[in-house]
């Protein structure tokens, strides 16, 4: 069942101040730390400026690429409450949510059913799994029947070219949280139409059930 969302990628005060001040937040804001391949990718001295406001109802993650100890150091005063890793093994996450205090969304790259597998691995160390295509910054997609009988114990949260205007009734009995990023952007920035399209779409979703 669909719990809420994550926008990812935000970079820029007035659509971050959009976001969190729309009638129906997102649970979720990402912001691309140390990845700087994308084009919505924050250096740290940006994101000190850029999360210094009230997150309201939504909840801040740091999206990070194999970490290293430098960048970890700098963002470990932000006011980030998850932290999304991709490419770190089950000991690497570990020691990361030891020393900084966070709640951990562990991000699987799929293409087939032995990247699946993985999540398994990573069973105590995290507290939301993100399924995700291969792309990393590119919008790709992957074939979500590989997932829709995963059984987790734990929130399982969905990226990989989801629309603005998809049928969101698609994901229901898959995932517990939609991840949504390129999906949300006309010219590679965000476009606040589709922003609010799809959070008023997905509210009515929600109380429906």
């Amino acid at each position: 069942m669909i719990k809420g969302c994550k926008i990812c990628g935000v970079k820029d005060s007035d659509t971050l101040n959009y976001i969190i001040n729309h009638t129906h937040p997102p649970k979720f804001i990402g912001f691309i730390c140390n990845y700087p391949k994308s084009s919505r990718y924050v250096e740290p001295k940006s994101l000190n400026k850029l999360l210094n406001v009230k997150k309201n109802k939504s909840e801040f993650v740091a999206v990070l690429v194999k970490p290293n100890n430098e960048i970890l150091e700098k963002i470990k005063n932000l006011p980030f409450d998850y932290y999304q890793l991709y490419d770190c093994t089950p000991d690497e996450i570990k020691i990361i949510k030891q020393k900084y205090r966070k709640k951990i969304i562990t991000a699987l790259t799929i293409k087939d059913e032995t990247d699946v597998i993985r999540y398994k691995s990573f069973v105590d160390v995290t507290d939301v799994y993100l399924f995700d295509s291969k792309g990393y910054e590119k919008s790709h997609s992957f074939d979500h029947n590989l997932i829709k009988n995963v059984k987790l114990k734990k929130e399982l949260m969905l990226a990989g070219n989801i629309k603005f205007d998809d049928n969101l009734k698609n994901y229901e009995k898959i995932a517990n949280y939609l991840d949504l990023s390129g999906g949300l952007e006309t010219s590679g920035l965000k476009d606040r139409s589709k922003i609010n399209f799809f959070l008023n779409n997905l509210n009515k979703l929600i109380n429906e059930n």
